[in-house]
């Protein structure tokens, strides 16, 4: 194989290119958790979850149009708590973590009948590499029960979604004493529902100064694994829902896609081949959607904005106690209520987000203006992508796999360089390439755009 400082030649053999539709073990990008990344994942404690969700909980309703000014009752009363515990908790970080209310005025619309102040609390750990490179993780902390305008009576909210809200601040907590390469934000965001508002408003906040999110994740009900009625049938799993063909596709976009295909190749769905590879606390069930029927979460804001989203949720839901009035009916308890969450699985969710997001945030950042060569029929491919900044970055590896399979089954290193042509057809497979760094750190990959 020759090699130049920007471009190489791979030749791939036969048998390579017709292996069995089964993940090669070459394809894999994850690694076994370092000896940092334990320490954090030791730190991360159901006591202090609980006490989170607890104290949430203890504000009776946190409905966006409920009290803004109240001192212990409302939504303005758990902002206030949220805020000030962020603050301590970057207190320990040396000055690396920030905190910021970040409020806006919603108009009226239709779960919104008066202009009303909505606030992000959003925590912001600087990464010490490449700060630029930012990943966001999320949970919402406005609560409701069955009529959505009814901002009066309790809505505790313990499942949905103080649940997510305790994983975002017990991740800040513990991370705020460290130093990932890349910077990572935790929102506690508000008026998810009465419309995804708060996200919406971070989301474009990102997009208006062009920020570069490579990652976004909601945790929004992630309260328990044994869908509140005891039968415990996957309480070792949590569901990761990440979409294929992009929100943000555009009309070019998708005339080109269904020429080529890539349904199965949008910037989430490389996401969420990533996390599968990882070693986490759960198993990470992937579920190939956007999100469940008839519902959606925080993501959806960031993927509306092209940035690459997916979200945590538990595996088995039960709706009677989600959006539902506290009563008793018929004998069922109905309400979203603390006793139906369990406390050790929220800390098992926190720290499989624990591990994605550092091993995002440690690795190099996902190749970008990657293109695949169109401009003449061969039986070669050539692949060209912009070079990364990363200071211990130490080159790429392609990677590709048959059009019917699922993941990514074979990978080849290619040095430091920025084009490669590789002697396997374009017209038969799919290819992606990735990041890697002298640790070996792996990006999720990039997949090609076709380009003359």
């Amino acid at each position: 194989m020759a090699q130049s400082s920007r471009r190489t030649f791979l030749t791939v053999s036969a048998a390579a290119a017709a292996a069995p539709l089964v993940a090669a073990p070459a394809a894999r990008a994850g690694t076994a958790p370092g000896g940092e990344l334990k320490a954090i994942l030791r730190e991360i404690e159901p006591r202090r979850v609980e006490a989170i969700v607890r104290k949430l909980v203890s504000f009776g309703t946190r409905h966006t149009l409920s009290s803004q000014d109240d001192p212990v009752r409302g939504i303005g009363a758990a902002r206030d708590w949220i805020f000030a515990e962020l603050q301590r908790y970057a207190a320990a970080s040396g000055g690396r973590m920030t905190v910021e209310l970040q409020s806006f005025v919603q108009p009226v619309s239709p779960r919104i009948p008066a202009p009303t102040t909505i606030t992000n609390v959003v925590a912001t750990l600087r990464g010490s590499v490449t700060p630029e490179r930012i990943y966001v993780v999320t949970g919402h902390y406005d609560s409701r029960v069955t009529d959505v305008m009814d901002a009066v009576k309790d809505a505790p909210g313990a499942d949905d979604d103080a649940s997510g809200v305790a994983v975002i601040m017990e991740l800040a907590r513990v991370l705020a004493t460290r130093r990932p390469e890349a910077t990572i934000v935790f929102a506690a965001v508000a008026g998810e529902e009465q419309g995804l508002y708060g996200s919406d408003h971070l989301a474009q906040s990102y997009k208006d100064r062009n920020a570069d999110v490579q990652a976004m994740f909601s945790n929004d009900i992630v309260g328990t694994g044994d869908a509140h009625d005891g039968t415990r049938p996957a309480n070792r799993s949590v569901r990761l829902f990440v979409e294929g063909v992009p929100t943000s596709e555009t009309a070019a976009e998708a005339s080109i896609r269904k020429s080529v295909g890539g349904e199965n190749d949008g910037p989430s769905r490389q996401l969420g081949r990533f996390v599968e590879d990882l070693r986490t606390d759960l198993d990470v069930r992937v579920i190939w959607r956007r999100d469940r029927y008839l519902r959606g979460s925080d993501h959806i804001s960031f993927l509306l904005r092209g940035y690459p989203a997916a979200r945590f949720t538990e595996p088995r839901e039960n709706f009677a106690h989600e959006h539902q009035d506290v009563r008793v009916e018929n004998g069922v308890q109905y309400g979203d209520l603390i006793e139906f969450c369990d406390f050790g699985y929220i800390a098992r969710v926190a720290r499989t987000n624990a591990s994605v997001l550092w091993s995002l945030a440690q690795a190099p950042g996902t190749p970008k203006g990657l293109v695949i060569d169109t401009t003449q029929l061969t039986n070669e491919t050539t692949l060209r992508w912009q070079p990364g900044t990363e200071p211990d970055l130490a080159g790429y590896e392609v990677v590709w796999r048959e059009t019917t399979a699922p993941d990514w089954q074979h990978a080849r290193s290619v040095g430091r360089v920025d084009e490669v042509t590789i002697d396997l057809s374009k017209d038969n497979v799919f290819f992606g390439v990735r990041a890697v760094d002298t640790d070996g750190h792996r990006s999720p990959a990039a997949a090609p755009r076709p380009s003359s």
